[in-house]
């Protein structure tokens, strides 16, 4: 795929907040009235005819909270496709209010005319690195929420959607499994399980993941683009290393917890990977698309120009609608 020069600039719309958090070294540093207008919409958010339901389906640690959103008219004789979405947050923040999840979740189904689940997954210990005291957070049977707690119940969820597939109106054929950030991270790593058992999803989408403990080195071209990048909105390695540690705990890194360390990607379907320019875990994503490539995975590599990481969570942005048409034509698109 040829790539056009990277501009080293944010779109406008992010250009002009940028004085907002560039004085600050950490993203905790900024103060709550400028972090408010720096999240603030950037334009209303987008109606589409769902119907959306809040419910839960069976895990191992426990109930898995979900909320379904299917698209109001009745569904094809085939049935449509189907999306399970898995939102982001350093695996300890984020819940199915979030945009990352329910404007996403919105705008995919719409577009597409899909049915979408996404995943209130059990949250790790927030790290003290991102504000939070590192208090354990514990399942149903009060064992403290570490992986494999998350991507556990990330695969329950995958199940109980298939399985239950033509209550739905949804091709169980044609059923695909993404996340953002961190939720990337969970969902490549179930789907690793899920192809390791012979029972692989119909593709696997993903938006500025992280999907290895350690970022590797990157690229000249991404170094230099990060020279325009204040340091409030990169991850700084002591925050990435208190996220892995968080989210392992005292367990190995393993290819189920970080996908990028697996041996063996050939079993793995058909993958979209959307990296943001102006983000540090660019890095992660475009190491993982070189490794599917070799491992010999149809693989489609797509760089959201002007864009820092967390771009899905502004409601209103052009870029994330954009997003979010790349993701309803991978779900229109390609066949089962």
């Amino acid at each position: 795929m040829t790539t056009p020069q990277a501009t080293s600039r944010f779109v406008p719309e992010i250009e002009e907040r940028l004085g907002l958090v560039a004085p600050y070294p950490t993203y905790g540093e900024i103060p709550a009235e400028k972090e408010a207008r720096w999240k603030a919409p950037y334009g209303p958010p987008e109606s589409w005819p769902l119907d959306v339901v809040d419910t839960a389906v069976p895990g191992p640690h426990g109930k898995v909270p979900v909320r379904v959103y299917v698209p109001a008219p009745p569904p094809p004789p085939a049935g449509r496709p189907g999306l399970v979405w898995v939102h982001g947050g350093a695996f300890a923040f984020g819940d199915l209010d979030m945009p990352e999840a329910d404007t996403t979740a919105r705008g995919v189904a719409g577009r597409a005319g899909a049915v979408v689940v996404s995943v209130d997954y059990r949250l790790c210990p927030a790290p003290a690195e991102l504000g939070g005291g590192g208090a354990d957070r514990v399942d149903e049977r009060g064992r403290p929420v570490r992986f494999p707690v998350p991507h556990d119940d990330c695969l329950a969820a995958f199940t109980a959607v298939r399985d239950g597939a033509a209550d739905l109106g949804l091709d169980p054929a044609r059923l695909a499994i993404g996340g953002a950030s961190a939720g990337g991270c969970l969902a490549a790593g179930a789907a690793l399980r899920l192809s390791d058992e012979g029972r692989a999803p119909w593709q696997l989408l993903l938006v500025y993941p992280v999907l290895h403990p350690v970022l590797p080195d990157p690229s000249p071209e991404l170094a230099e683009a990060l020279d325009a990048v204040p340091p409030s909105l990169l991850f700084p390695a002591g925050a990435r290393t208190g996220i892995t540690r968080a989210y392992l705990g005292d367990g190995p890194a393993t290819p189920y917890a970080f996908a990028g360390l697996a041996p063996n990607l050939s079993g793995l379907p058909p993958t979209f990977v959307e990296n943001a320019e102006l983000d540090v875990l660019r890095a992660s994503g475009e190491r993982f698309a070189e490794q599917l490539r070799h491992a010999g995975v149809a693989v489609e590599s797509v760089l959201r120009r002007g864009v820092p990481h967390g771009h899905l969570d502004s409601v209103g942005l052009a870029a994330a609608a954009s997003t979010m048409d790349d993701l309803a034509r991978r779900l229109t698109a390609h066949p089962a």
